[in-house]
């Protein structure tokens, strides 16, 4: 175990969803389960060169030297064979198909791994065998499309390469969601669950994968929605029905799950967030300085306000989060919540507004991707889509926005200042977009 957890250590930092970049790995195993595939582990290594630890789940394979594929490659096992990533192995990936979709399958003999089925009216009988291809440019979990013989449908698993207690909320939120008969989430096919022991040696369940129905040849609406600008198509109806889906899902778990009215203790974290980070922004964004007393008085108009009730939400909600299909119309996908936030954060109450300002700042980044040209055109096709989307979800959620006008204008600014930051870090030439949307917010009546 020890030459192997060396190769993870050289291997994970290569990996998009390795966490903790710039230092090198220092590696434990937290759990090892035997699969019922040939040769095939199922880890979970605890790494405390981050702050706090991160626990990853690795499910590797042992193999013949050369039949693996070079990206898949972790190290040397034996003289004749190497251990390689079991994401892209032919049996583990049966196995898995299997496991989510076969109820009674037996992922592993021991019963601290399980998988359990949630049997869809909607998709019917799983194939018996399925096609396995990784899906490529993730940044934080590995997710194995499956593409079943005959007229099976197809199949999404995500793997969680980051793993916490309790269950994830990309798990519990869409399922609870498709079980209510929602159609504007993805169908729920199974899921797997681990159970391993805190340092202290506390029992910690939490989730490892989850399987959802695959909705083939579609495009998310960040494409579908660059398309139609980008032509000066009327995205209006698009828009409103979008502001339909995501009040719904509001509707949908307030229903499924606890509410609460806030306590000084919620604003003070809300308003010490925003704070913080306007004070980042400050120091490394120079073109800030002439709105930074206006950012101020609109959150102090936020905070005095009555605040709706806190209740479960999307947690990081864009277009790229919502596919658009022929059959459910607007699907809405990704329900992990930010990923800088902690888990223990992205699983409490929050407010409803966080999402709907999260997708008002996704529609004006469209302007970034036109060309400057088009820039009048461009923002006015924005400013209607906007609107409508707004218009569309008041109207879901019972005529007016809870949260609406200075509420959610506080988490617009908080959110175009996060881009600010993101912008002048990562792609200067893109500070304009949140730049200008600061502007107009902070000069709005």
């Amino acid at each position: 175990m020890g030459d192997l957890l060396d190769s993870l250590a050289v291997w994970m930092p290569r990996q998009r969803w390795y966490g903790t970049k710039g230092r090198d790995p220092r590696l434990s195993v937290v759990a090892l389960w035997e699969v019922t595939a040939p040769d095939t582990q199922l880890l979970l290594v605890r790494d405390d060169a981050a702050e706090p630890a991160i626990v990853y789940q690795v499910p590797v394979v042992k193999r013949p030297a050369g039949s693996v594929l070079p990206g898949s490659l972790i190290g040397t096992a034996s003289e004749d064979t190497v251990w390689a990533d079991a994401t892209t192995d032919d049996a583990f990936t049966e196995l898995l198909y299997r496991a989510v979709t076969t109820p009674d399958t037996e992922l592993s003999g021991d019963p601290d791994l399980t998988a359990r089925t949630l049997p869809s009216p909607k998709i019917g009988a799983p194939a018996a065998r399925a096609s396995a291809r990784v899906l490529s440019g993730e940044q934080s979990n590995t997710s194995i499309i499956f593409r079943p013989e005959g007229d099976g449908v197809p199949v999404i698993c995500k793997l969680f390469r980051q793993v916490n207690g309790g269950v994830n909320p990309d798990v519990e939120l869409p399922t609870a969601l498709a079980a209510a008969g929602a159609t504007f989430v993805p169908a729920a096919i199974g899921e797997v669950r681990g159970k391993w022991a805190s340092p202290e040696g506390v029992p910690i369940v939490g989730s490892l994968a989850f399987a959802q129905q695959f909705f083939e040849g579609v495009e998310d609406a960040w494409r579908v929605a660059l398309d139609a600008a980008g032509a000066n198509e009327d995205f209006r109806e698009p828009a409103r029905a979008l502001g339909e889906a995501v009040a719904r899902m509001h509707v949908a778990l307030a229903a499924a799950f606890p509410t609460r009215e806030p306590q000084e203790t919620d604003r003070a974290a809300v308003v010490g967030a925003w704070s913080r980070r306007l004070a980042i922004a400050v120091t490394e964004v120079p073109a800030l300085a002439p709105h930074v007393d206006r950012i101020r008085e609109v959150y102090a108009r936020a905070a005095a306000n009555a605040w709706p009730a806190l209740q479960r939400v999307h947690g990081d909600l864009h277009l790229g989060q919502v596919l658009y299909t022929p059959s459910n119309g607007w699907v809405l996908l990704d329900f992990e919540g930010e990923p800088l936030r902690p888990m223990e954060e992205r699983v409490l109450p929050d407010l409803a507004v966080r999402d709907v300002a999260g997708m008002l700042r996704s529609f004006d980044y469209v302007s970034g991707a036109i060309a400057e040209d088009d820039g009048a055109v461009v923002r006015a096709w924005v400013i209607a889509a906007q609107e409508a989307f707004l218009d569309g979800y008041a109207a879901t959620a019972g005529g007016t926005i809870p949260g609406g006008g200075d509420l959610l204008a506080a988490f617009e600014l908080d959110k175009a200042v996060y881009e600010a930051i993101y912008e002048t870090r990562n792609r200067p030439d893109w500070l304009g977009i949140p730049l200008a949307a600061i502007g107009r917010l902070t000069s709005a009546d």
